[in-house]
């Protein structure tokens, strides 16, 4: 062992694993990213005060008092900053030998939503968990769980990724296995979200292009097969292409959704100003809540949350290129793009560049489970950055 306490050919622990305080100063990048992400969070408490009037005059009256959507999202805030600094001090090495029971937690979960009395089906969607009064999501908390494993076998089976079926095999095999849980949700988007971030940490992780270019064809196939052979995906591509069509159906989201961001304008209409949300825009305040801020804050909104997200993804990405390992590396890269991926495909919905899709925009839409899993995503994240060489 060296002075550091480090054995040879390992890297020696940082300042804050030796009993130092790490440094907190805003400039720097843990705290640049601990700064978005309150930033974001306290946007989200607005924007859902905002965007759940009128859900909240229909299901609780004009004089309800204090509406619960924003108390609900400020307790889910508070316990997301919980959860941040929780797993910012959690050795991120531990879940190396974790990784399999991680696979099997997330799978049996996907599991037991599926079967009446465990999960909750709502708008023929069987995707949570009744606890109490609140549902909880497993597919959140699968999302950053699968980035975690991947992320751990990479990192154990390095020596082998150049062979096909002992080196990239096992780990699509296990993505085949969460894909077809999730799409028996149905959740097509967590999927697909998946698969994106699957490849680039497989690129990332030194699995050889060629073997990836192997499962190209299949995957388009079995995109193509899951479009064809499901008249609703099939029927929501249609709108996509031509909302027009059909404009009181399936077109109706993304119509009502361009009429949002369309009539906000450069500054928008004013915040709480919007009219759209009110008994218009489906799901105002989860998948569409970009669409209300749009619309209320116009473009200038729309800019700041681009700007957000992009500046995020950086400081997300200079964290893994910094770590001092290769589980540290593929952590926070793998984070990165999960969270900075359904943001874009969420901004993208709201736009009309992506087919709709049940995906929320993180650390912004309503929901504790997408909230929480997020913060948990970004704890991991700044786990390795205390760690880093930055």
């Amino acid at each position: 062992m060296d002075r550091n306490g480090a054995t040879p050919g390992m890297m020696p622990y940082g300042p804050s694993e030796r009993g130092e305080a790490p440094t907190a100063a805003l400039w720097s990048p843990s705290g640049q990213i601990w700064a978005l992400v309150l930033l974001l969070m306290a946007f989200s408490i607005l924007m859902v005060w905002s965007a759940s009037v009128s859900t909240g005059m229909r299901q609780e009256g004009f004089l309800s008092g204090v509406p619960s959507y924003p108390v609900k999202q400020a307790i889910f805030a508070a316990l997301g900053v919980a959860l941040i600094l929780f797993f910012e001090r959690f050795p991120y090495r531990v879940f190396l030998p974790l990784c399999k029971v991680l696979l099997l937690g997330m799978v049996l979960a996907l599991v037991l939503v599926l079967i009446p009395g465990f999960g909750v089906e709502i708008n023929r969607a069987r995707r949570w968990f009744a606890v109490g009064s609140f549902l909880v999501q497993p597919s959140e908390y699968a999302k950053v769980g699968w980035v975690i494993y991947l992320s751990g076998y990479l990192t154990r089976k390095k020596d082998r990724l150049d062979r096909l079926f002992s080196g990239l095999g096992p780990s699509l095999c296990a993505l085949g296995l969460v894909c077809v849980l999730l799409l028996l949700e149905p959740d097509f988007g967590t999927c697909a979200i998946l698969v994106g971030v699957s490849f680039v940490l497989w690129t990332a992780g030194g699995v050889p292009w060629r073997h990836l270019f192997l499962f190209v064809p299949l995957a388009g196939l079995a995109l193509g097969a899951l479009v064809i052979f499901s008249p609703y995906r099939l029927t929501r591509l249609m709108a996509f292409l031509n909302p027009w069509t059909d404009p009181l159906d399936s077109g109706y989201n993304l119509i009502q959704s361009l009429i949002a961001v369309g009539s906000g304008g450069l500054w928008g209409k004013g915040l709480g100003a919007g009219q759209q949300k009110l008994f218009y825009l489906p799901e105002p305040f989860t998948d569409f809540i970009v669409a209300v801020m749009a619309e209320e804050l116009g473009f200038v909104g729309m800019l700041f949350l681009t700007a957000v997200v992009l500046f995020l993804f950086w400081r997300g990405l200079g964290v893994a290129l910094n770590a001092v390992d290769d589980l540290g590396g593929l952590l926070a890269l793998g984070l990165t793009f999960l969270i900075v991926f359904q943001a874009w495909f969420n901004i993208g919905v709201v736009l009309g560049l992506f087919p709709t899709k049940g995906l929320t925009c993180p650390f912004l839409s309503y929901g504790g489970s997408s909230l929480t899993a997020n913060c948990i995503a970004v704890g991991i994240i700044l786990s390795v950055a205390r760690r880093a060489r930055l």
